[in-house]
């Protein structure tokens, strides 16, 4: 399939590429920097530079794509505005075109709220983080927009073992005197390995049903302080115990996206394990951090 992928070289698009590219699929991607495009050509995709938020110039690249996934995001005041006038243009040029492409949206584990001992599966209401509530009616309107088999997925908290949302923890356990925590060491967060996050986009993007989403999380809900603990010790910090911190400090430091870093959630991945076989390989992250060098 010939597909362009929107965000291709960030946390979970530049593992979507890689996998897409290794399953022989011709893999296009927006570059709005020669370092952007240089990454993208050592995946093995063709770059095409551009901005996400300057959709009109870039669209007619979209001739004869069989496919779109979109998964740029920042976490920037501006990312509704720029994605609804993504959409504006996106949606009605997929629906011109003779082969009913189709559109991956990409959601989040955020958009559920805090679910405590419950396990949510796609059935959930959404009670989204507020940071956020603008996506669903984005994720709805491609949903509901004619002329494209269009899917769904909701993301995990997406680690690598020194990646993703693993970062903060690894770089303050080599910078500070403890790993902090938002709220709770108890706090539990649904995890998925980026590689396997990858693996589930590629077997939507060949099996999914249109008009169907899938929740993306191979660990349905993980100890926050475990996370921390992990890294504190495998960096040999003097202080093991995690420094709790308030969701305003974060706030405050990272903006008010992050208060959903004190979200206990469990999330189910079972129904894309079910209808798309798949099977993630990545189940003990602990482990994982322990072998770091």
């Amino acid at each position: 399939m010939r597909v362009f992928v929107l965000g291709g070289t960030g946390s979970i698009g530049s593992a979507v590429v890689r996998q897409l590219v290794a399953r022989r699929h011709e893999v296009l991607g927006l570059a709005r920097s020669d370092a952007s495009a240089a990454k993208l050509g050592e995946f093995g995709a063709t770059a095409i530079a551009s901005n996400i938020a300057f959709p009109e110039p870039w669209i007619r690249e979209l001739a004869g794509i069989d496919a779109v996934i979109q998964a740029a995001y920042d976490f920037s005041t501006d990312m509704a505005a720029i994605e609804r006038r993504l959409l504006d243009a996106l949606l009605p040029a997929l629906a011109r075109q003779a082969n009913k492409p189709r559109f991956i949206y990409t959601g989040g584990c955020w958009l559920f709220g805090a679910t405590g001992d419950e396990v949510a599966t796609e059935e959930m209401p959404f009670n989204p983080l507020s940071a956020f509530a603008w996506m669903v009616p984005h994720l709805q309107r491609v949903l509901a927009a004619p002329g494209i088999d269009d899917i769904v997925i909701h993301p995990a908290m997406v680690y690598a073992p020194r990646g993703g949302v693993f970062h903060p923890f690894a770089r303050e356990a080599c910078e500070r005197d403890a790993v902090r925590v938002v709220d709770s060491e108890a706090v539990r967060w649904p995890l998925v390995h980026g590689e396997d996050l990858a693996d589930l986009y590629a077997l939507a993007l060949e099996r999914a049903p249109a008009g169907s989403s899938y929740i993306g999380s191979a660990i349905e809900g993980f100890p926050v302080g475990h996370i921390a603990r992990a890294f504190a010790k495998r960096f040999d910090r003097f202080h093991q115990d995690p420094r709790i911190i308030s969701t305003d400090v974060i706030a405050a430091e990272l903006g008010e996206w992050a208060r959903g870093y004190a979200l206990d959630q469990r999330l189910s991945g079972a129904k894309a394990q079910r209808e798309l076989g798949w099977k993630p390989k990545h189940l003990d992250p602990e482990s994982e951090i322990a072998t770091l060098a």
